[in-house]
């Protein structure tokens, strides 16, 4: 990520949600070293494998791939003038969370063969830390609210998407993903369904405003 970042400009989109998404993960980070998790081993592999769905997602657009539907809304409009930095952190965090946090709890109980409930101590305290720093972004990439903030519909779109609702669909996606993992067909369908569905709400969120 750090390398990523001295590949775009500031302004870029994707550079946008890159920096936000390295503060988070060196926060994670340090928590694991600081013995915040109560397992290490699967809070270290459910970060790493959660981390490397975005980098594919990157990389496949640098190898002209197509990447999944939730990042090809923020892939497409990273440069655009009139999409304000906040909503390209938002629209980074939607994908994220709403869908390769889901499919990263299935890639860790594959890889540490558990169950996702052996795995939601550790879903739930990188779910605090997430909501931590999006209250830091909004206030960094948005202060305020004042009272000409309040009646601008910018403030209004962003205040209607919820990192915390984001999470708890994430984690219930994740549990039915589990349940139908011997129905290789249900759950590529029900995949791709969250996938686009993800894809519309960080279409959404960056809607132009000039």
């Amino acid at each position: 990520m750090r390398a990523l970042s001295s590949q775009w400009p500031a302004r870029d989109g994707v550079a946008v949600f890159n920096r936000v998404y390295l503060q988070v993960t060196e926060e994670i980070a340090r928590h694991i070293a600081a013995g915040g998790f109560p397992d290490r081993r699967t809070a270290i592999t459910l970060d790493v494998l959660f981390a490397r769905r975005y980098l594919q997602a990157v990389d496949a657009t640098g190898a002209s791939a197509r990447p999944p539907a939730c990042w090809r809304p923020l892939l497409q409009y990273r440069g655009h003038p009139g999409v304000r930095p906040i909503q390209f952190a938002l629209a980074g965090i939607n994908a994220h969370i709403g869908h390769d946090l889901a499919l990263a709890v299935i890639d860790t109980c594959r890889l540490l063969e558990c169950e996702p409930d052996d795995v939601e101590d550790e879903f739930d305290r990188v779910g605090d830390l997430l909501t931590l720093m999006e209250e830091r972004i909004r206030e960094d990439l948005m202060p305020g609210p004042d009272l000409l903030e309040i009646a601008d519909p910018l403030t209004h779109l962003v205040g209607a998407w919820s990192l915390d609702r984001a999470r708890d669909g994430a984690w219930s996606a994740a549990r039915l993903l589990w349940g139908v993992r011997e129905l290789p067909g249900l759950s590529r369908e029900f995949s791709g369904r969250l996938d686009s569905s993800v894809g519309l709400v960080g279409r959404c969120l960056l809607t132009p405003w000039s």
